[in-house]
């Protein structure tokens, strides 16, 4: 939907022109471009891992209700790998859906417009895929030490608005995994790959560590 509704943009602001116009708004011209829909793009990703994080919170606490892994375990299959095939399964999942939609939207900008005045296209969107890793690696931690979907939600949350709101303080931004959200600063020339590089460090360093937890927490969860 990016850039469809880049696309219809001038004409959806000419149909509302005389009501603007009625409540005191002058109308110019509007003119788009590429900007205009990766503007869109980078708007409609949180929510889309914000509804992917909603629909996979029962991915473990689904299991604890019903009580379908203890024959699994019993019959001898390690926990690692159980915890290991929904943390692939997970990223499969994220990755095809989030590079599904960069890929539409890359695809018809370069038809309508011109992909070429946007820079470093490809990294800002593997920084946002990163950022989406690192939020499921905290789904998967909260998913092994918690038994409800309400708790997973309100720990996984929690953390990303906490680690959110400390992105404020320009001093702590660059080291903090929120840095990642910020693509278009780096499409639109404002800040340069390097200025990214400690934030993708620290997203890899703690999703490996919540990864670690999440194995040991999950060994000794009582099923």
């Amino acid at each position: 939907m990016n850039p469809a509704m880049a696309r219809l943009t001038p004409w959806m602001m000419e149909i509302m022109s005389d009501s603007l116009a009625d409540a005191g708004f002058l109308i110019i011209e509007v003119n788009v471009d590429a900007f205009t829909s990766w503007t869109q793009f980078y708007k409609n990703i949180p929510i889309g891992l914000l509804i992917f994080v909603l629909l996979c919170s029962g991915i473990f606490t689904a299991e604890y209700r019903k009580g379908t892994l203890i024959p699994v375990v019993t019959k001898g299959l390690p926990r690692r790998k159980i915890l290991a095939a929904k943390a692939v399964l997970l990223t499969a999942m994220w990755t095809g859906m989030y590079f599904l939609c960069y890929g539409i939207t890359y695809g018809y900008n370069a038809y309508f417009w011109d992909n070429s005045i946007a820079a470093h296209l490809l990294f800002g969107a593997a920084c946002y895929w990163l950022f989406g890793i690192w939020v499921i690696a905290l789904l998967v931690f909260f998913s092994a030490v918690s038994g409800t979907n309400t708790n997973v939600l309100l720990g996984t949350g929690g953390v990303v608005l906490g680690v959110y709101f400390l992105g404020m303080f320009p001093k702590l931004n660059s080291v903090l995994p929120v840095k990642l959200m910020e693509g278009m600063a780096l499409i639109q020339g404002a800040a340069k790959p390097e200025d990214y590089y400690t934030g993708m460090a620290a997203a890899s360093v703690t999703a490996v560590i919540l990864i670690a937890l999440s194995a040991i927490c999950f060994n000794r969860k009582q099923l």
